[in-house]
């Protein structure tokens, strides 16, 4: 599993230079992400390879999608997602505002001051806690958002990656019949 911004990013630079279909790799980034908000916490991975094996897409980046939500990210977005999820179901807006999003953030302080152990520890009572005392709103408020979260990822990994063939395609040109690389539009030589 990916634990640092680095390797993630690594990761994701990996997953846009594959030769893959542009849509392809982005609808498996999609399904990994809305996959990643899931409260599943801990079997991302393994619901991340399914999907990608019954919907034939590629595993690498639905993966790769699926571990975007980071342990440091995740109390965050559960909170948030529990929290969206209350106000849906109650109708109450009142509960989701700018100040209870604010308070979710003081309170996850804790959570970050905490060395790896307690970390690790406190993020799986937290999912726990939401699976068994809060399981329906917290399902609605992940799928809200991981579907909102999904639908980005599409299309911004489906940007990315023909901007990386773009740029490929300049750096490396395909030499033409002639032999020779291709002109550039708009230029005589």
């Amino acid at each position: 599993m990916v634990f640092s911004w680095r390797r993630l990013r690594e990761r994701a630079t990996h997953v846009l230079h594959l030769d893959e279909e542009p849509a392809r790799l982005a609808a498996g980034m999609a399904t990994g992400v809305f996959i990643g908000i899931t409260p599943f916490y801990g079997l991302h991975t393994l619901i991340a390879l399914g999907a990608a094996y019954v919907f034939r897409l590629n595993k690498a980046a639905t993966i790769t999608g699926a571990w975007l939500n980071l342990p440091w990210t995740a109390p965050f977005v559960y909170g948030f997602s529990l929290t969206l999820g209350e106000a849906v179901l109650t109708g109450d807006w009142g509960r989701f505002s700018m100040k209870s999003v604010h308070g979710l953030a003081e309170s996850a302080g804790a959570y970050l001051r905490a060395g790896p152990r307690e970390t690790a520890d406190n993020l799986w009572q937290l999912v726990w806690s939401m699976l068994f005392v809060a399981s329906k709103p917290l399902f609605v408020g992940t799928t809200i958002v991981g579907f909102v979260l999904a639908i980005v990822a599409y299309f911004v990994t489906l940007e990315a990656v023909r901007d990386v063939r773009r740029l490929r395609a300049r750096m490396h040109p395909v030499p033409g019949p002639s032999g020779r690389p291709p002109r550039e539009p708009g230029r005589t030589s």
